[in-house]
């Protein structure tokens, strides 16, 4: 599968509490008029995180990548990092979509951003079409205890992101979310790099999933979800799989697909492969949608 042709549009929203970056991608040739938001997880930007798997995406015309809170480009007004919660990244995507005029679209989400995008379609409902999870926080494990008490280590990690000894923050938040991870000394250097960009904001960012969790029904959250895509890295924990295959036999609107050779670093390790998979996804979605359509 070749990479598509497309321009991109780099802008920015600004808020009274925030200066918005995001990226607009025109896929040249498409003729879908579908329209795709993807968000990124912490502490890696939006470009970083899906520029190279958006150009594989054959499906939709448009795909709108933000920089969220702490992250990327976007920016305070006054220029310092600040604490902020989950759903004020929900509200802050809710001011860009109405800003665009977007009023349906289909939804994707990595990591903290796969959060994010679960609740958007929570508070939101009929304007998420076809959805896509990346390891989504908050559906690490399939023990809900066992998953806040997670979500703790990695708040942990985020108090020496706050201090100068920053790398072994990340390295703790790597041995967290990714402990059967293969490591090479330049891999595992491109992705400190990656994390280190902007190391108050992704201890934020961190700390935001924290608190979020504390007070997040799941089991609603999951009731509110449409046709989810979940992809989970295979090397990841063995629990993660397990609540992804025990949601796919419970719900027929969950999908579960285990991307071989990944970790939770999967969108930037596997771009090609996931977007194969979402266009098809996206063809199966339209094809029962239609059929049940015409019943």
């Amino acid at each position: 599968m070749k990479a598509l042709q497309y321009t991109v549009e780099q802008r920015t929203l600004n808020l009274p509490d925030q200066q918005v970056v995001y990226r607009l991608y025109k896929h040249a040739g498409v003729q879908s008029g579908r329209r795709l938001v993807l968000v990124h997880g912490a502490g890696v930007g939006g470009r970083d995180t899906w520029e190279m798997l958006q150009s594989f995406l054959t499906q939709w015309g448009e795909v709108l990548v933000p920089d969220m809170r702490g992250t990327g480009d976007t920016r305070y007004p006054d220029g310092r990092e600040h604490e902020f919660t989950v759903q004020q990244l929900v509200a802050d995507l809710t001011a860009l979509v109405d800003h665009l005029g977007w009023w349906r679209f289909d939804l994707g989400g990595y990591s903290l951003g796969g959060m994010v995008c679960m609740l958007f379609k929570q508070q939101h409902n009929d304007r998420v079409g076809k959805q896509y999870l990346l390891e989504s926080a908050a559906l690490d494990r399939p023990d809900w205890q066992t998953t806040v008490a997670l979500r703790e280590r990695f708040s942990d990690a985020a108090v020496h992101l706050r201090t100068d000894n920053r790398e072994a923050g990340i390295r703790q938040f790597l041995d967290t979310i990714s402990p059967n991870r293969r490591i090479t000394e330049q891999t595992e250097r491109l992705t400190i790099a990656r994390l280190g960009y902007r190391p108050e904001g992704f201890a934020n960012a961190l700390d935001a999933v924290t608190k979020g969790i504390r007070n997040l029904d799941r089991e609603a959250i999951l009731a509110a979800q449409g046709d989810v895509s979940s992809f989970i890295g295979g090397q990841s924990v063995e629990l993660m799989h397990q609540l992804h295959m025990h949601l796919a036999d419970g719900m027929p609107n969950w999908h579960y697909f285990h991307v071989a050779g990944t970790d939770h670093s999967l969108p930037f390790q596997k771009p090609r492969q996931i977007a194969r998979i979402m266009n098809d996804e996206l063809q199966r979605y339209m094809t029962q949608h239609d059929q049940s359509a015409q019943t």
